[in-house]
């Protein structure tokens, strides 16, 4: 495996760091914390190289969130971190550490990649059902049991040290994975963090094991393959593999036969010869509807609502859905239009605002 050096004095450049405040600060330029600092962008840019340059960093205390997320409210634990310095330094990191990742990253793992969403895998199910019927007959699915805080943080030190030679770049990634237990959820780096943290299981699942058809979604694991003895098999392996990076998969696991039952995954049911909407998406999409037809207008963020069902609908045989359920109160061409016009706006103040930065 090739080993990646000078990477730190990219990371310290002034350049990288003003990039990655204006990345860190999509979304929440209006907040006046935020707005503090790119006012003067070049003083604190300045005062981050100092502390990367100088190794004084030290990650603050983020702030603690509960929510309850999904239809079956599930208990989750978010972290904040402070824009400055933490988001922004998160940001001059991965700036110049995504690229490295993704050279070795699988194909179909699919989950908080740039230009691998839902639909990528979703994409990729359904044309594997369409084409191989002989080697997708079983599918194995399974996930990794709290997968963010059960990351071992040395475990992880040690996988980035077999990527990754400069002593001072691993010296930054060291102090961020050590600021907490496990990897935090609300953090921009815990996603690649992890996503690279299980990239040594894709590949294992791939070329160990000989698995033809697999996607995994952060920690949701979908196999497919020709008979159910080889997939237990595979799952054995699998979790041995799992208590070998000390992580441990949930007991739900899951083998079965496609023509008696649907993958349920990615937000839709995948059967044999169709997919349609999960249950719980449909209910989900229903109660937007009559929000917004009570309301009696569409709102940004509905209209950005609408335009995400849609991508299901259109992956998904699913049109009587969409025009018995949601085209009499809103269509996908208004939904589009109030999104092009708010985006259009905000894009006109951020060009406005940058200007203004760069005038200053």
């Amino acid at each position: 495996m090739k080993r990646h050096g000078y990477i730190y004095d990219k990371i310290c450049d002034l350049d990288n760091i003003r990039h990655a405040m204006m990345k860190a600060s999509l979304g929440k330029r209006k907040q006046t914390r935020v707005k503090a600092i790119l006012e003067n962008i070049d003083y604190y840019a300045f005062q981050i190289q100092k502390m990367l340059k100088n190794q004084t960093y030290t990650p603050t205390k983020p702030q603690i969130k509960i929510i309850e997320d999904g239809a079956n409210k599930k208990t989750r634990t978010i972290c904040k971190p402070n824009f400055y310095p933490d988001q922004i330094i998160h940001w001059s990191l991965m700036l110049q550490v995504e690229p490295i990742i993704m050279k070795g990253m699988y194909e179909y793992n699919c989950g908080s990649v740039p230009n691998r969403g839902t639909s990528y895998g979703q994409k990729a199910i359904r044309k594997w059902l369409d084409t191989d019927r002989k080697n997708t007959k079983y599918c194995l699915k399974m996930d990794v049991k709290k997968f963010y805080p059960s990351i071992d943080n040395e475990v992880l030190k040690s996988m980035f040290r077999r990527k990754i030679k400069d002593t001072n770049c691993l010296w930054l990634i060291d102090t961020i994975i050590d600021s907490n237990i496990g990897q935090p959820i609300g953090f921009f780096t815990s996603q690649w963090f992890a996503n690279f943290f299980l990239e040594g299981l894709d590949h294992f699942i791939k070329e160990k094991l000989g698995v033809h058809y697999y996607v995994r979604y952060v920690d949701d694991l979908v196999l497919l393959g020709p008979n159910k003895k080889k997939l237990h098999k595979v799952r054995s392996a699998i979790q041995t593999y799992l208590e070998s990076i000390k992580l441990k998969a949930k007991e739900n696991w899951q083998v079965f036969k496609i023509e008696n039952r649907a993958i349920d995954f990615l937000g839709l049911r995948f059967f044999r010869d169709k997919t349609i909407l999960r249950k719980r998406n449909a209910l989900r999409i229903k109660r937007r509807i009559r929000k917004i037809e009570r309301k009696g207008f569409l709102t940004d963020k509905d209209a950005s609502a609408i335009i995400s069902y849609w991508g299901w609908i259109k992956r998904s045989n699913s049109f009587s859905f969409y025009h018995t359920i949601m085209k009499q109160i809103v269509n996908i061409e208004l939904a589009r239009k109030v999104v092009s016009m708010n985006a259009k706006i905000r894009n006109h103040q951020g060009r406005r605002f940058v200007a203004k930065l760069q005038a200053t």
